[in-house]
Protein backbone atom coordinates (compact mmCIF):
# COMPACT_ATOMS: atom_id res chain seq x y z
CA UNK A 1 0.00 0.00 0.00
CA UNK A 2 1.20 3.54 -0.97
CA UNK A 3 2.46 5.56 1.89
CA UNK A 4 0.18 8.26 0.50
CA UNK A 5 -3.05 8.38 -1.73
CA UNK A 6 -2.56 9.49 -5.13
CA UNK A 7 -3.30 13.12 -6.23
CA UNK A 8 -5.86 13.73 -8.98
CA UNK A 9 -6.88 16.19 -11.35
CA UNK A 10 -9.41 18.13 -9.44
CA UNK A 11 -11.36 20.11 -11.99
CA UNK A 12 -11.75 16.52 -13.30
CA UNK A 13 -12.86 14.92 -9.57
CA UNK A 14 -14.66 15.44 -7.19
CA UNK A 15 -16.35 13.88 -3.78
CA UNK A 16 -19.45 13.97 -2.64
CA UNK A 17 -20.04 12.91 1.16
CA UNK A 18 -23.33 12.03 2.27
CA UNK A 19 -23.64 11.59 6.03
CA UNK A 20 -27.44 9.73 6.70
CA UNK A 21 -27.28 9.95 10.39
CA UNK A 22 -30.40 12.21 12.17
CA UNK A 23 -28.69 12.79 14.93
CA UNK A 24 -25.76 15.36 15.65
CA UNK A 25 -23.34 12.99 17.49
CA UNK A 26 -22.89 10.23 15.43
CA UNK A 27 -20.66 7.54 14.47
CA UNK A 28 -21.55 6.95 11.23
CA UNK A 29 -20.56 10.62 10.42
CA UNK A 30 -17.20 10.74 12.32
CA UNK A 31 -16.73 7.25 10.05
CA UNK A 32 -17.20 9.56 7.02
CA UNK A 33 -15.08 12.44 8.52
CA UNK A 34 -11.96 9.58 8.66
CA UNK A 35 -12.51 9.05 5.16
CA UNK A 36 -12.59 12.35 3.78
CA UNK A 37 -9.41 13.37 6.10
CA UNK A 38 -7.74 10.01 4.58
CA UNK A 39 -8.84 11.82 1.02
CA UNK A 40 -7.54 15.65 1.87
CA UNK A 41 -3.96 14.49 0.52
CA UNK A 42 -5.09 13.75 -2.29
CA UNK A 43 -6.25 17.23 -3.07
CA UNK A 44 -9.68 16.53 -4.47
CA UNK A 45 -12.11 19.16 -4.12
CA UNK A 46 -14.97 17.79 -1.07
CA UNK A 47 -18.39 18.56 -0.54
CA UNK A 48 -19.46 17.11 2.62
CA UNK A 49 -23.56 16.84 2.89
CA UNK A 50 -25.68 16.65 6.58
CA UNK A 51 -28.76 15.47 5.22
CA UNK A 52 -30.69 15.61 8.65
CA UNK A 53 -30.02 19.37 8.19
CA UNK A 54 -31.63 19.54 4.57
CA UNK A 55 -35.29 21.30 5.08
CA UNK A 56 -37.59 18.42 6.60
CA UNK A 57 -40.39 19.18 5.14
CA UNK A 58 -38.43 19.10 1.44
CA UNK A 59 -37.39 15.93 2.24
CA UNK A 60 -40.46 14.32 3.41
CA UNK A 61 -42.78 16.03 0.39
CA UNK A 62 -39.72 15.00 -2.36
CA UNK A 63 -39.25 18.60 -3.40
CA UNK A 64 -36.28 18.40 -5.31
CA UNK A 65 -36.53 22.12 -5.97
CA UNK A 66 -36.20 22.96 -2.35
CA UNK A 67 -32.52 24.81 -2.80
CA UNK A 68 -30.57 23.56 -0.61
CA UNK A 69 -31.88 19.93 -1.68
CA UNK A 70 -31.07 20.89 -5.13
CA UNK A 71 -27.78 22.11 -4.64
CA UNK A 72 -26.74 18.47 -2.39
CA UNK A 73 -28.58 16.48 -5.42
CA UNK A 74 -26.36 18.64 -7.57
CA UNK A 75 -23.70 18.00 -5.72
CA UNK A 76 -23.89 14.34 -6.05
CA UNK A 77 -24.83 14.71 -9.78
CA UNK A 78 -20.77 16.67 -10.42
CA UNK A 79 -18.96 13.68 -7.99
CA UNK A 80 -17.07 11.05 -9.43
CA UNK A 81 -16.83 9.03 -6.09
CA UNK A 82 -19.57 9.15 -3.43
CA UNK A 83 -18.72 8.24 0.09
CA UNK A 84 -22.29 7.42 1.65
CA UNK A 85 -22.49 7.19 5.59
CA UNK A 86 -25.44 5.75 7.63
CA UNK A 87 -26.36 3.93 10.73
CA UNK A 88 -27.62 0.78 10.63
CA UNK A 89 -31.33 0.12 12.78
CA UNK A 90 -33.17 -2.58 12.53
CA UNK A 91 -31.71 -4.35 9.55
CA UNK A 92 -32.02 -1.19 7.78
CA UNK A 93 -30.37 2.69 6.77
CA UNK A 94 -31.39 5.55 8.13
CA UNK A 95 -34.73 7.08 7.36
CA UNK A 96 -33.28 10.41 6.30
CA UNK A 97 -31.24 8.70 3.76
CA UNK A 98 -33.71 6.60 1.91
CA UNK A 99 -35.74 10.05 1.95
CA UNK A 100 -32.84 11.75 -0.30
CA UNK A 101 -32.30 8.51 -1.85
CA UNK A 102 -35.80 8.51 -2.95
CA UNK A 103 -35.02 12.30 -4.64
CA UNK A 104 -32.20 10.93 -7.03
CA UNK A 105 -32.87 10.37 -10.55
CA UNK A 106 -32.73 7.20 -12.09
CA UNK A 107 -29.03 7.29 -13.12
CA UNK A 108 -27.56 9.51 -10.50
CA UNK A 109 -25.01 7.36 -9.92
CA UNK A 110 -24.25 6.11 -13.55
CA UNK A 111 -20.50 6.08 -14.21
CA UNK A 112 -19.62 6.93 -10.35
CA UNK A 113 -17.52 4.67 -8.08
CA UNK A 114 -19.65 4.44 -3.99
CA UNK A 115 -18.28 3.59 -0.98
CA UNK A 116 -20.84 2.72 1.76
CA UNK A 117 -19.50 3.49 5.10
CA UNK A 118 -22.03 1.99 8.00
CA UNK A 119 -22.11 1.49 11.62
CA UNK A 120 -23.87 -0.58 14.04
CA UNK A 121 -24.10 -2.32 17.40
CA UNK A 122 -22.96 -5.58 15.80
CA UNK A 123 -21.24 -7.28 12.90
CA UNK A 124 -24.46 -8.72 12.29
CA UNK A 125 -26.20 -5.50 11.31
CA UNK A 126 -23.34 -6.16 8.23
CA UNK A 127 -25.66 -7.56 6.13
CA UNK A 128 -27.74 -5.13 6.02
CA UNK A 129 -25.37 -3.24 3.29
CA UNK A 130 -25.25 -6.28 1.10
CA UNK A 131 -29.17 -6.75 0.91
CA UNK A 132 -30.80 -3.35 1.58
CA UNK A 133 -27.94 -0.57 0.28
CA UNK A 134 -25.51 -1.55 -1.84
CA UNK A 135 -28.97 -3.13 -4.70
CA UNK A 136 -30.11 -0.19 -4.44
CA UNK A 137 -26.68 1.74 -5.44
CA UNK A 138 -26.57 -0.78 -8.09
CA UNK A 139 -30.13 0.48 -9.30
CA UNK A 140 -29.05 3.96 -9.66
CA UNK A 141 -26.46 3.41 -11.66
CA UNK A 142 -22.56 3.19 -9.50
CA UNK A 143 -20.03 1.92 -12.29
CA UNK A 144 -18.49 0.58 -8.86
CA UNK A 145 -19.61 0.07 -5.06
CA UNK A 146 -16.00 0.16 -3.53
CA UNK A 147 -16.45 -2.94 -0.19
CA UNK A 148 -18.18 -1.41 2.47
CA UNK A 149 -16.16 -0.11 5.51
CA UNK A 150 -18.35 -1.33 8.49
CA UNK A 151 -17.79 -0.01 12.33
CA UNK A 152 -19.15 -1.64 15.48
CA UNK A 153 -20.01 0.74 18.05
CA UNK A 154 -16.98 -1.25 20.12
CA UNK A 155 -14.19 0.28 17.65
CA UNK A 156 -15.26 3.74 18.30
CA UNK A 157 -13.76 5.99 21.34
CA UNK A 158 -13.93 9.40 22.20
CA UNK A 159 -11.26 12.28 22.13
CA UNK A 160 -10.71 14.76 24.57
CA UNK A 161 -13.88 16.88 23.30
CA UNK A 162 -16.17 14.19 23.43
CA UNK A 163 -16.20 13.54 19.36
CA UNK A 164 -16.57 10.24 18.37
CA UNK A 165 -13.30 8.91 16.86
CA UNK A 166 -12.30 5.20 15.04
CA UNK A 167 -9.52 2.57 16.04
CA UNK A 168 -7.10 2.16 13.88
CA UNK A 169 -8.10 -0.83 12.44
CA UNK A 170 -11.27 0.61 11.03
CA UNK A 171 -8.57 3.63 9.66
CA UNK A 172 -6.79 0.81 7.63
CA UNK A 173 -9.85 -0.36 6.21
CA UNK A 174 -10.77 2.95 5.15
CA UNK A 175 -7.66 3.93 3.69
CA UNK A 176 -6.77 0.44 1.79
CA UNK A 177 -10.87 1.02 0.24
CA UNK A 178 -9.86 4.72 -1.24
CA UNK A 179 -6.50 3.71 -2.16
CA UNK A 180 -7.58 0.84 -4.15
CA UNK A 181 -10.00 3.15 -5.88
CA UNK A 182 -8.24 6.80 -6.34
CA UNK A 183 -5.18 4.65 -7.97
CA UNK A 184 -7.55 3.08 -10.55
CA UNK A 185 -9.16 6.90 -11.40
CA UNK A 186 -5.40 8.19 -10.87
CA UNK A 187 -5.03 6.45 -14.38
CA UNK A 188 -7.78 6.40 -15.98
CA UNK A 189 -8.62 9.01 -19.11
CA UNK A 190 -10.20 11.80 -17.74
CA UNK A 191 -14.21 12.21 -18.12
CA UNK A 192 -15.72 13.05 -21.17
CA UNK A 193 -17.51 16.52 -20.88
CA UNK A 194 -21.33 16.85 -22.64
CA UNK A 195 -21.56 18.86 -25.53
CA UNK A 196 -22.92 22.23 -25.19
CA UNK A 197 -25.42 23.75 -27.63
CA UNK A 198 -24.27 27.28 -28.63
CA UNK A 199 -26.69 29.89 -29.63
CA UNK A 200 -26.08 28.92 -33.49
CA UNK A 201 -27.27 25.68 -32.61
CA UNK A 202 -24.01 24.02 -33.39
CA UNK A 203 -22.42 21.52 -30.89
CA UNK A 204 -19.39 22.35 -28.78
CA UNK A 205 -17.07 20.38 -26.27
CA UNK A 206 -17.25 21.60 -22.60
CA UNK A 207 -14.14 22.73 -21.46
Amino acid sequence: MPDSLPALDAPAFRIAALAGSPSARSRSTALLREALLALRPAGVPQAEISLRDLPAAAMLHGDAQDPAVARALAQVRAAELVLIATPIYKAAYSGVLKLFIDLLPPDALRGKRVLPLATGGSVAHLLAVDYALRPVLATLGAREILDTVYATDAQFETDQHGAWRVDAAVRERVRRALSNSLDAAASAPPPRRPALVDRSGAATAAC
